[in-house]
């Protein structure tokens, strides 16, 4: 009976001991105003680079840009899981918006000090489309 329960103590420590928990944030973005850029990045043309604002606060975000509907850019929350921001965009949108440039959706975050990048890529296999890149510097 003795010896069961030391074996029953000793898996349970390993087990208890071997499982680590995974960092479910390693990027974080510093609250505060941002200023940067965004631009759909085409695979064959030029694009338009719009100036934006952004204000990161609790879990919520709010933006805008210098060009009406490029992006298209409201309020809303946001969560980061490792490398990934995913964005939720809670302000009424118009039916004659391009719906692909809402701010909304699960974007790959780079972080580094002052400076943040958050970017999504449209392409694939069978189609070259785009890259959205947001690039952002924190305001003092």
């Amino acid at each position: 009976m003795k010896s069961q329960i030391v074996y029953i103590f000793t898996v349970c420590l390993i087990l208890f001991v071997g499982c680590e928990k995974d960092e479910e944030t390693s990027n974080k973005i510093i609250e505060g105003n941002y200023e940067g850029t965004f631009q759909r990045e085409y695979v064959w043309v030029e694009s338009e680079t719009a100036n934006v604002a952004f204000t990161f606060s609790s879990n919520e975000w709010r933006g805008s840009g210098n060009k009406y509907n490029y992006p298209v850019l409201c309020r809303g929350t946001y969560s980061i899981s490792r490398d990934t921001i995913i964005f939720k965009n809670i302000c009424v949108m118009t039916p004659e918006l391009d719906w692909s440039l809402i701010l909304s959706g699960k974007y790959v975050l780079t972080v580094n000090d002052d400076r943040i990048e958050f970017a999504r890529d449209s392409r694939s296999a069978t189609s070259d489309t785009y890259i959205d890149r947001y690039i952002l510097y924190r305001e003092d």
